[in-house]
């Protein structure tokens, strides 16, 4: 028998996770998409579930610092219109889902269901985002690359449950966040790009790029992007095409019902090497 806990503190859920390892429940709007059943039957849960979307400990958006903390249980929509929230993460939640899922979802449960195609991950990605788990036996914060391990997966523990995510805080002066789908809204995203830039005095400062649905969790790679710190526009101009060479190893996307692996990668690097071009002209 599946039973339903409706905890009124966060330091009860705490407790309740511990006790039932049940399933946790926010806005539950990718999770009900995964436990649907067919021809009206019941929400197919194998185990108890946990509901945390109405705890005030969870609902906050703060910042500490340069950097903004997002509790868990803060929906996409209260997201997306708050004067804290970071530019480009409000413009991902803006072509996110339709109105009515971005008013339950959170961005939490984005990062929690760990797809490759999460709409808001590649921004988190750029942002060097942290994730706050939290259960009886303490708090720990992990890297969101290390987080996600691949489709669905996570290294969070069956007692513990995101407390809130950290944006860290960085200055640009160049951005860009890009996502491709069957429709300008309302679509699970065929790709995503999450690109940045801070150019000073015509020499790169910082560089990063973040790439989702091209692979089992967003790609980023540092060491690429070191390549480009110091290097002038002129360099840049000289090696745009290159650029988009060193990624394309990496890039590693699949055929499925939504797009081919080949207009995947063909489409991603063409908006990585469009977005450095569009530099090189109003830098």
């Amino acid at each position: 028998m599946v039973n339903t806990h409706y905890p009124t503190s966060y330091e009860e859920a705490l407790e309740l996770l511990n006790t039932y390892k049940p399933t946790i429940v926010a806005g539950g709007t990718d999770l009900m998409v995964r436990k649907r059943a067919w021809s009206d039957l019941p929400t197919n849960f194998d185990k108890d579930v946990l509901f945390v979307g109405q705890l005030e400990e969870l609902n906050y958006i703060d910042r500490q610092g340069s950097n903004i903390h997002i509790g868990a249980g803060v929906t996409l929509e209260d997201i997306m219109d708050h004067f804290h929230t970071p530019t480009l993460l409000s413009e991902a939640i803006k072509i996110m889902a339709s109105p009515a899922i971005r008013h339950s979802a959170t961005l939490a449960g984005n990062v929690v269901n760990a797809s490759p195609a999460g709409d808001t991950l590649p921004v988190l990605y750029v942002l060097d985002s942290v994730v706050v788990l939290e259960s009886v036996e303490g708090i720990r914060h992990v890297p969101i690359h290390s987080f996600i391990t691949g489709p669905g997966k996570t290294i969070m523990s069956h007692n513990e449950m995101i407390k809130e995510i950290i944006l860290s805080g960085h200055k640009f002066n160049h951005s860009v966040y890009r996502k491709v789908g069957g429709r300008k809204a309302d679509a699970i995203s065929k790709l995503s790009v999450c690109m940045i830039m801070d150019i000073k005095k015509g020499i790169i400062q910082d560089f990063r790029a973040a790439f989702g649905a091209v692979g089992p969790t967003v790609i980023r790679d540092k060491a690429i992007e070191s390549k480009l710190i110091g290097k002038s526009l002129t360099w840049l101009d000289d090696h745009t095409e290159d650029i988009g060479k060193w990624y394309e190893p990496i890039i590693k996307p699949i055929d499925d019902q939504r797009s081919s692996a080949s207009y995947r990668k063909t489409c991603t690097i063409n908006l990585l090497t469009d977005f450095i071009k569009h530099i090189k002209h109003h830098a």
